[in-house]
């Protein structure tokens, strides 16, 4: 007995053909824009000499986490970088890393509020948030390419989609875990809900919005690696290329790269959290 198939893969590739043919002339053109801008703050960074911003990392590191081992450390791992000849890739990586974290946080973070305030968004969110969780990372690939083609804004795409969840699952557990008690407080008191939002509920959730924040920009590094199939170069293209080419020590060496900014992100953004969490 044959079963008729669902047309659902035909379904969705009939869906982002008529999106792309539809949406093509402002998807090229803000692909054109946003290399442009990458192009500029790449070139702008690279114009730093790299002892100088190497001392200019660590002490902003310093200063946001007050922790001279974690300064360091990461003076040591951003000159073996250096060492390496992956100077150029790391900063193209990092760029790319910023701009998309910006990017998931700058969506995620609010669509996390409303999520958090409306039970019936909650309710249909929360499904999609899982399914976009545990699909893939290659699957996010497929639809940035007809939108913006082959270079770092499909790469950008793809990383945002990608790495936003955590944003918006995060932000609305925050939220939703602040104490009955105390927005109960917050209503007796005359308190409006705008005003419960900015003083009370994102104060106490900022820890957890934070943790939020690190997975992003975990996940957007992560990211690097496949996203350098679609042209995103950096460290994750020196992978690439060196899977290529079989150039197993090259390869090892953009990923100790890759690891080493990982740990750097990842220790400072803990640090950012931890006070509050104390609290």
């Amino acid at each position: 007995m044959n079963i008729p198939k669902l047309p659902i893969g035909t379904a969705i590739e009939t869906g982002i053909d008529f999106l792309a043919v539809h949406l093509a002339v402002i998807t090229k053109a803000s692909a054109k824009v946003v290399e442009a801008v990458l192009r500029i703050m790449e070139s702008g960074l690279l114009a730093i000499p790299v002892p100088g911003f190497i001392a200019l990392a660590v002490c902003g590191i310093w200063l946001l986490t007050r922790d001279r081992k974690m300064s360091v450390a990461s003076a040591i791992g951003l000159a073996l970088i250096w060492n390496m000849g992956l100077w150029p890739a790391t900063i193209s990586t990092l760029v790319l890393v910023v701009v998309a974290t910006i990017c998931a946080i700058a969506l995620g973070v609010p669509l996390g509020i409303v999520v958090a305030i409306s039970a019936r968004l909650h309710k249909i969110v929360m499904p999609v948030l899982d399914i976009m969780q545990t699909m893939p990372a290659f699957v996010y690939l497929i639809p940035a390419i007809p939108f913006f083609g082959l270079g770092k804004t499909a790469a950008i795409f793809s990383t945002v989609i990608f790495s936003m969840p955590p944003a918006i699952r995060f932000t609305c557990l925050g939220i939703r875990q602040v104490p009955a008690e105390l927005v109960e407080c917050s209503v007796a008191l005359g308190a409006t809900r705008w005003q419960r939002l900015l003083k009370l509920d994102l104060p106490l959730a900022a820890s957890t919005i934070m943790a939020g924040v690190n997975q992003t920009v975990m996940l957007a590094l992560s990211m690097v690696v496949i996203a350098s199939m679609i042209g995103a170069k950096g460290l994750g293209g020196e992978v690439w290329k060196a899977i290529q080419r079989l150039q197993m020590g090259h390869g090892f060496e953009a990923g100790i790269a890759i690891v080493i900014i990982a740990m750097i992100l990842d220790r400072v953004l803990q640090k950012l959290g931890a006070p509050k969490q104390k609290k």
